[in-house]
């Protein structure tokens, strides 16, 4: 079966730091998105974001610049295969550029390209100005 695959660049007015702290962090994770998550910054942990919705694993965590996890949503099909998130994170002088790569989506599954910007970077954008303005 194809698989997609999609790429997002957003910045951010905090740095690479702030956002790796976040990511990986139950209460602030639940907080810059607004659905419950268990996170974890140990390579091999299970983490669950908006309440369950999404379930994956750490793969590999290079401190402030880059997280890799598999993930998933409760609308796969238990035969589809896990996807990856790559987040790489680097200082820009007005803060932090994210790239996120969102790889080996099962076909039909494209709309999570928007659900990242509404569900992650729009509350996110507002989590972090509300903090640090």
């Amino acid at each position: 079966m194809k698989k997609e695959s999609f790429q997002i660049k957003e910045t951010f007015p905090v740095k690479p730091s702030v956002i790796y702290k976040a990511w990986l962090d139950s209460k602030e994770h639940s907080e810059m998105t607004g659905g419950e998550a268990s996170c974890s910054e140990k390579v091999g942990d299970i983490f669950t974001a908006w309440d369950g919705y999404i379930i994956g694993k750490n793969i590999r965590l290079i401190k402030d610049s880059e997280i890799v996890q598999t993930w998933r949503t409760s609308e796969f099909e238990d035969s589809d295969e896990d996807s990856e998130l790559i987040i790489k994170l680097k200082e820009i002088p007005d803060g932090c550029e994210l790239i996120l790569m969102h790889n080996n989506i099962t076909h039909g599954h494209n709309d999570y390209k928007q659900g990242w910007i509404d569900h992650y970077f729009k509350p996110m954008k507002e989590y972090f100005k509300s903090l640090y303005n």
